[in-house]
């Protein structure tokens, strides 16, 4: 089995290896740049790396200021910082004048471990995606993160990319074809659909193996990109397979799970079952011991897949 690799550390070497071919691209941080792994960039290129200090707001700001004059600027700092402290000037100097600046957050949800419920961005992905022009983007592994990265040089317009602190395990191989905006079906399947982002994406994946020692067959799909939603895939899932289950990383309110279900609700309802946090902080702990604490697990997953199932049988 191959290494587990943090999704930030796919993240440093991505812009490493991009900022040879695409002088444009600059990259700040808010004094997290060990640990969002934007390091290595400085390193390289210390002439297109701008240490802001410990200020989000003024990262943001100074972001949408060399977008302004072509360059590509990724702005990097934790999650809860990123969306917490600089949201005014995402709002209103990014997202309203559709500025072309990537905001690149590490350490997002409850795996950051130890460093507790402060650190721990639960509602990010709700915060980014009811903003207008805001693209959100939240990789499987380290190899979609590469290519997230990759595609967002050419893509219009503000965008999120969630990333996290743990090592994941590999989901795609070196020859994966990514595409913003489109869901990828790891699995066929008629019984029900799982459709996941980030870290349970490999969750899903196990409890489909699980779930077909019993003959029951479930679609996975990596909804890699939650805004914009591919909602033709949504859509083609609940009408083959009747019942659908969504697991992030995140809160039930608002993030991956609501998209789904506001899809469903106006357009083909059908049975749901959001996985997520529900409705709390998390707190201090081990990865593992805190994923399992709040339901995040192949476990559970398996165990609201036979629920849908059942309710569409009924």
């Amino acid at each position: 089995m191959a290494a587990k690799i943090a999704t930030r550390d796919a993240y440093g070497k991505a812009l490493v290896r991009l900022g040879e071919r695409h002088p444009q691209i600059v990259v700040l941080d808010a004094d997290l740049s060990k640990s969002t792994k934007t390091a290595e960039f400085a390193r390289v290129y210390p002439e297109r790396f701008f240490q802001v200090g410990i200020a989000e707001q003024n990262l943001m700001g100074t972001a949408a200021g060399l977008a302004l004059t072509g360059k590509i600027p990724f702005a990097s700092t934790f999650a809860v910082f990123a969306t917490g402290r600089a949201f005014e000037q995402i709002r209103n100097s990014i997202a309203y004048p559709c500025l072309k600046v990537r905001i690149a957050a590490t350490h997002a949800g409850i795996s950051v471990g130890e460093d507790g419920a402060s650190h721990q961005a639960i509602e990010d992905i709700a915060i980014m995606r009811a903003l207008p022009h805001m693209t959100v983007v939240v990789p499987a592994d380290a190899r979609e993160t590469e290519k997230a990265v990759e595609a967002l040089l050419n893509w219009e317009g503000p965008a999120y990319l969630r990333m996290g602190r743990l090592a994941l395990p590999a989901v795609y191989e070196e020859d994966y074809s990514f595409s913003l905006g489109r869901a990828v079906q790891l699995r066929a399947g008629a019984d029900a659909t799982i459709i996941a982002c980030g870290l349970m994406v490999y969750e899903a994946l196990q409890a489909a193996e699980v779930l077909a020692r019993e003959g029951i067959e479930v679609r996975i799909l990596n909804m890699h990109t939650i805004k914009p939603l591919d909602e033709e895939a949504v859509l083609r899932a609940a009408q083959e397979t009747g019942a659908i289950v969504t697991a992030e990383e995140h809160s039930i309110i608002g993030g991956l799970g609501s998209a789904v279900a506001e899809v469903l609700s106006e357009k083909h309802p059908v049975y749901l079952y959001r996985l997520g946090l529900r409705d709390c902080f998390g707190e201090s702990g081990a990865p593992g011991a805190l994923l399992k604490k709040y339901g995040l697990t192949a476990t559970n997953l398996v165990e609201a897949t036979r629920s849908v199932i059942k309710s569409k049988k009924n």
